[in-house]
């Protein structure tokens, strides 16, 4: 199959940079033959892509935005996949005194309040709308110079993040794929606000002539499958497992 009839497939940098797609993709790829491109931006731009018919399937992490996105008749099928979780990493001093922390809100209320140096992904990507919603529970609107949008992917901001001694709110998967470049700790985990589900949706055909519905189809229903559920359950880095799959629980756990 040539790589003009690929199936386009936007997701998140997250995604990418966790390394989980390199292992699903090609066993995609050796049982059905649709060979994959992938399209990696934020959530936000994933789904933008999708509106416009240039792509075919979309894979994100922002439950909200992608109910907007059905409602709107832009996706169909939607399935959840897998999920993980948010953490917060920044300086081993930790100069807002972050850890220990019994809540997310409280963690950003400490860093608000001491205007210590946060780097906000800051490009409407799952990993920003989650930020903004812990900003929202803490009743806080983040401004001045303390606070950084760098309108940059997740890797990039980590990078950014070591290099002026900021906080970061990241996906774990992607802290674990960078931590060895990194000398931030992780400071604050845990709890329901920073949960982090993916979902897997399909663009709507009718509104674009050259979408590739049924290789889409394809890619869902393998990844919601026991084999595509059970790479997930089992990838892992630097012996963590970074990804739980939420399609099929029972059947993966009784493999």
């Amino acid at each position: 199959m040539s790589a003009n009839n690929a199936l386009r497939l936007a997701t998140t940098t997250s995604t990418e940079n966790s390394g989980l797609l390199a292992v699903l993709l090609p066993a995609f790829t050796q049982q059905t033959g649709i060979v994959v491109n992938v399209i990696a931006v934020g959530t936000g731009k994933a789904l933008q892509l999708a509106k416009n018919g240039d792509a075919d399937v979309v894979m994100v992490h922002a439950r909200q935005a992608e109910n907007v996105f059905i409602a709107e008749g832009f996706g169909v099928n939607r399935r959840d996949v897998m999920e993980n979780d948010f953490v917060l990493v920044g300086p081993a001093h930790d100069p807002a005194g972050v850890k220990g922390t019994n809540s997310s809100r409280n963690v950003f209320k400490k860093i608000a309040l001491t205007k210590s140096t946060f780097i906000s992904r800051g490009d409407h990507s799952g990993t920003h709308q989650k930020e903004l919603v812990i900003w929202k529970h803490a009743t806080i609107r983040p401004n001045g110079r303390w606070y950084k949008e760098a309108g940059q992917g997740m890797g990039n901001v980590l990078l950014m993040a070591n290099e002026l001694g900021a906080y970061t709110l990241t996906d774990r998967g992607t802290w674990l794929a960078y931590q060895d470049k990194l000398s931030l700790a992780l400071l604050h985990s845990g709890g329901v606000l920073l949960k982090n589900p993916y979902g897997i949706i399909a663009v709507n055909p009718a509104l674009h002539k050259d979408i590739q519905y049924l290789k889409a189809m394809s890619l869902i229903a393998w990844l919601t499958s026991p084999a595509g559920q059970s790479l997930i359950d089992a990838y892992e880095k630097k012996g963590q497992r970074l990804f739980f799959p939420t399609a099929i629980k029972d059947v993966v756990a009784n493999e």
